[in-house]
């Protein structure tokens, strides 16, 4: 679908994607809002000036007051956006509450509640498994029964952009008799999707795979930044601490999940039965096919494909309130590394490649037919390429979404 905002047809950002994220224009207060081609729309301002019933949910300098306003006024924002972009009957009274995106400045889209990192991808689980226990069976045996996480810290969520300092700790060669205290030797990224939470849940409440698209707002880049030697000392029996809680960075905008339907595939056929909780849905599959790019230093080094990722979005909120544990607004759950079938740049990649620049690209890799005849997976929004170059703004093509971290920070961004 295209709008009357000339910046907006093929850019990525055009009126059936419309992510939201939060900007500050010039000197002025930090506000709600959603990107259209090269330009932001302030949505308090014309939600005010339309007398739109919803307009003080978005009038804070952070998108959780609409994360917890659930998916009736999801629903009612999206249409309202839709139309006055796409209607050039709206031009004259909505083109005051719009800015440029070089004139503001974007900041963190929600304040994150908890953090909760997964290790839903078979290809890296294996991968990460022969690193860190060569010689053994890669899989842990419980792996293919559950989506295996960790709780992360919330704190250290900082948006694409932000300087990362190399992070201290413990670490211990094989060759060497002591672990030692300093830098890390072996940073490392990972390119991952991020489940945004918007409609909180009551303790004791488990959350089923067909209540996702009621909690779930939407998703975002995730770079989980990895201190590979620290991690590798101190990971058992616990799992992962100061090898991974010192930064994680995510995308400005978030993607609402309506945007994302086109793009919903079956998972992955599985060899092991899960149990009833975390069954699949064949009627409502929530497999999403997007295809990431890692970049170093401008030359592409891995393309691994979310659409092979074992473990759903849906599964991953199934399982981490079967205990009875309760979601928030602003809970933020990531995938862990997205990775392919095997080593090197070509399609179907390994799962990473040097920790020097990366840019990531959220792209529909193949059509698939649903249950209603429709084509998945060929219509994305998030399908086109995103380009961060250091010290000038960014340029956008079609086809591909991406985002280049340079010199060692921008690493996440629809």
């Amino acid at each position: 679908m295209t709008g009357w905002l000339p910046s907006a047809a093929g850019s990525g950002f055009d009126v059936d994607h419309l992510p939201y994220g939060v900007f500050a224009p010039g000197d002025g207060a930090p506000r709600v809002g959603v990107r259209i081609g090269d330009q932001v729309l302030d949505i308090a301002g014309l939600a005010r000036a339309e007398n739109r019933s919803w307009a003080g949910i978005v009038e804070a300098g952070s998108l959780n007051p609409l994360l917890a306003a659930g998916p009736a006024i999801w629903s009612a924002v999206r249409g309202f956006l839709t139309v006055a972009l796409a209607d050039a009957e709206w031009q004259e009274r909505v083109s005051p509450h719009v800015h440029g995106l070089s004139d503001v400045q974007l900041r963190l889209p929600f304040q994150v509640a908890d953090y909760v990192d997964f290790y839903a991808s078979e290809h890296h689980a294996i991968a990460l498994g022969r690193l860190f226990r060569p010689g053994s069976e890669p899989l842990p045996p419980n792996w293919k029964h559950l989506p295996v996480g960790y709780h992360g810290r919330a704190g250290t969520v900082v948006p694409s952009g932000t300087p990362i300092v190399r992070p201290r700790g413990q670490h211990k060669e094989a060759t060497e008799q002591w672990p030692v205290f300093g830098p890390s030797r072996r940073l490392d990224v990972e390119a991952e999707i991020g489940f945004v939470v918007g409609a909180g849940s009551q303790p004791a409440q488990r959350l089923s795979v067909n209540d996702f698209a009621d909690h779930v707002f939407g998703v975002c880049l995730v770079n989980d930044w990895s201190a590979r030697d620290i991690q590798s000392w101190e990971y058992v029996p616990l799992g992962p601490f100061l090898g991974k809680s010192f930064a994680n960075s995510i995308s400005h905008w978030i993607t609402p999940l309506t945007a994302l339907e086109s793009a919903r595939v079956p998972p992955p056929d599985r060899s092991v039965p899960l149990l009833p909780y975390l069954a699949d849905d064949p009627s409502e599959p929530w497999g999403l096919d997007l295809s990431l790019t890692i970049e170093w230093n401008g030359t592409p080094v891995s393309h691994p494909p979310f659409a092979s990722t074992y473990y759903t979005g849906a599964q991953m909120l199934a399982h981490l309130t079967a205990n009875g544990a309760s979601v928030r607004p602003g809970d933020l759950f990531a995938s862990g590394t997205v990775s392919g079938p095997g080593p090197g740049p070509g399609p179907g990649p390994g799962d990473r490649g040097p920790a020097g620049r990366i840019v990531r690209r959220a792209v529909p890799r193949r059509p698939a037919a649903d249950r209603a005849g429709r084509r998945r997976g060929a219509d994305l929004p998030g399908g086109r390429r995103h380009r961060h170059h250091p010290g000038r703004r960014a340029r956008y093509r079609r086809r591909t979404a991406r985002t280049r971290r340079g010199d060692g920070n921008r690493c996440a961004g629809y």
